[in-house]
């Protein structure tokens, strides 16, 4: 249940982000929408932790400010695998600008649902 919820989250935050932002664009509707909270999940939970690792000393130089590049080219890295049904558009930079951005807006997004949606282990202690 709680695999569900946290692609439910990711969904709303990709929806959000896409609306906000011009340059990310979903496509497939709903069911689209779910693929790329999938795929975005996966590609948090299996790559993003290697990356983090490999990544560490530079984030600690920049003090943290680092792991919004991080978020970037996970989201970058969701757009190639998930083909059509997200849409990065612009040229090489502006692709990660929007993508900075919209990593941004995710995590904040992220975040308050999280927090508005606590886990039911967490009540009980």
């Amino acid at each position: 249940m709680r695999i569900i919820i946290r692609v439910l989250i990711n969904a709303v935050a990709l929806a959000v982000t896409a609306y906000i932002l011009p340059g990310i664009e979903l496509t497939g509707g709903i069911p689209g929408l779910l693929l790329v909270a999938v795929i975005f999940g996966i590609v948090n939970a299996l790559i993003r932790p290697i990356v983090s690792l490999l990544s560490f000393p530079i984030t600690c130089l920049t003090l943290g400010i680092f792991s919004l590049v991080i978020n970037a080219g996970m989201l970058l890295l969701t757009g190639l695998i998930a083909g059509n049904y997200l849409d990065i558009s612009g040229s090489i930079f502006e692709s990660f600008l929007t993508a900075l951005i919209a990593g941004i807006i995710i995590s904040i997004v992220s975040a308050l649902l999280s927090w508005l949606l606590p886990d039911k282990k967490k009540r009980k202690s």
